[in-house]
């Protein structure tokens, strides 16, 4: 079963509940005001960064946008049930390259952790974007390849690598050639 999450929604109910205003929003996560509406109304798919900063201005871990946090015993999720949580872009165009995250961990209240498996969509390499945000990343490739700016390094990983980096450093996360990939991606961003 796949439940599809807006994300925008959440971090409009989370803004209003809290009543901070847009304006406030924006200052506090460093952020243009119009990029927030667009990201509360679904306009824009954001990357992993923008999300992290506007978790931080609201006080809420990053996951809080993606599940109810019920649970707070072990979460078990069976082949094929996780729960698509989000999709974000990791390039400068919203039409080519997309993230499609599925939260492994969707249920669990009070988590530090996000597991994730995230299919990628080939795109093209002229377009990547650079990001960062507080925290680490662990990632498995679990088909195809991929490629990891990371600096001013590249990276290759096909089936079977990993690599653990920390986010802080100007990353891109891409399909490393014109075939589609799936990884595991643990994210860790302290609160």
């Amino acid at each position: 079963m796949t439940i599809e999450i807006t994300v925008g929604e959440k971090i409009k109910q989370i803004r209003e509940m809290k009543k901070v205003s847009l304006e406030e929003l924006a200052s506090r996560s460093g952020m243009d005001i119009t990029t927030i509406q667009k990201i509360e109304q679904e306009k824009n798919i954001p990357s992993l960064a923008p999300l992290v900063k506007i978790a931080r201005a609201l006080g809420v871990r990053l996951g809080t946008f993606l599940d109810d946090s019920d649970s707070y015993g072990p979460v078990v999720v069976r082949s094929g049930e996780y729960q698509k949580g989000a999709r974000f872009t990791s390039q400068s165009s919203e039409t080519r390259e997309h993230l499609n995250f599925f939260s492994l961990a969707f249920d669990k209240a009070g988590r530090n952790m996000e597991p994730f498996i995230v299919e990628i969509e080939p795109g093209q390499q002229s377009d990547y974007m650079l990001s960062s945000h507080e925290g680490e990343e662990f990632i498995y490739v679990l088909e195809g390849e991929i490629e990891i700016n990371y600096g001013k390094e590249l990276y290759r990983l096909a089936k079977g690598d990993s690599i653990y980096l920390d986010s802080i450093v100007l990353h891109n996360v891409h399909a490393g050639n014109s075939m589609s990939a799936k990884i595991l991606a643990v994210v860790y961003a302290p609160f």
